[in-house]
């Protein structure tokens, strides 16, 4: 029985519906256009067009492009490449994490994702599916609600499914056991590490499309879907499809919080745990400059971006 490749089907059916189609084309757009003083991307740009697609697009069209399957570099490559790292996620260097955290802290909107995300995504040892939530739909939602801020995470590589935001904690100091903590709540958390597996899998393929009430997902850390390898779409099938269609406005986004009254564990304390489930100081950084951007179109063609 011949197999199929989510991701690419995920792209195919976000370019036959209108309002997936327009935002996608929008923030491609911004992310791959360099400055005219510097010749380099927009970031600012390029994160708030981020937002308007993951806020506003359904999650039936966004989780399956984010979160698609892949046993093979190629349709990994494709998958990482989603949201545009060049210019949305990598840097020259990788920033302290704790620099990241402050300057998510001083933002509003940041703080209020991020506090959401380490609620809707706490680890749990005692918990059948690894969430003290019990419920993937939301951890995955609010995952996604954090692309295009300053604290941003995206897939490590092409070969696996690890993510993390673009930074580390090398020199922090007597705070590196806070950094690893909140370094783990991506890289070392059993609850998002399934959540993102169980969405490849079998086991989700009948389930609702995603939101903030929906059931949770029986807990198993199944292997991912085998895909075949597609060959790259050519540059006339990217122009077909992903066409500019409309300036970014300067609209601004506005964050909206679920969290249950009396229910957010205590995210903004020191910790001196080097656990994911720790307590949190929230605190971030300055994006450092994307390079290559000129060259990033190509690569971007080459994946079916």
């Amino acid at each position: 029985m011949a197999t199929v490749n989510r991701c690419l089907d995920a792209a195919k059916a976000c370019n036959v519906d209108d309002l997936c189609q327009k935002l996608r084309t929008e923030y491609v757009s911004a992310c791959i256009k360099p400055s005219a003083k510097s010749g380099l991307c927009n970031r600012s740009k390029c994160n708030k067009a981020l937002r308007r697609f993951f806020d506003r697009v359904p999650g039936d069209y966004t989780h399956e492009l984010l979160f698609c399957p892949c046993t093979d570099t190629a349709c990994a490559e494709r998958r990482r490449q989603t949201i545009v790292p060049g210019c949305s996620y990598e840097g020259a260097d990788r920033p302290s994490c704790l620099t990241q955290m402050r300057i998510c802290k001083a933002d509003y909107v940041c703080r209020s994702r991020l506090a959401q995300f380490q609620y809707d995504c706490q680890p749990s040892q005692s918990s059948a599916n690894g969430c003290e939530q019990s419920n993937y739909g939301a951890c995955l939602l609010a995952y996604t609600g954090l692309i295009g801020s300053s604290v941003t995470p995206n897939y490590v590589d092409n070969s696996t499914s690890s993510v993390s935001p673009w930074c580390s904690c090398p020199t922090t100091g007597n705070q590196r056991d806070e950094c690893n903590g909140f370094l783990g709540y991506f890289s070392d958390n059993i609850c998002l590490q399934n959540a993102l597996l169980a969405f490849g899998s079998a086991l989700d393929l009948n389930q609702p499309a995603l939101n903030q009430s929906s059931a949770s997902i029986p807990s198993q850390r199944s292997r991912e879907r085998q895909s075949t390898t597609y060959p790259p779409e050519t540059m006339q099938d990217i122009l077909d499809t992903i066409i500019p269609t409309q300036a970014i406005d300067d609209e601004q986004l506005q964050g909206h919080s679920i969290l249950p009254p009396d229910s957010l564990p205590n995210l903004y304390s020191s910790s001196s745990s080097t656990s994911a489930s720790s307590s949190l100081s929230l605190s971030p950084m300055p994006w450092a400059a994307s390079s290559g951007l000129l060259l990033l179109f190509p690569h971007l063609v080459c994946y079916g971006l």
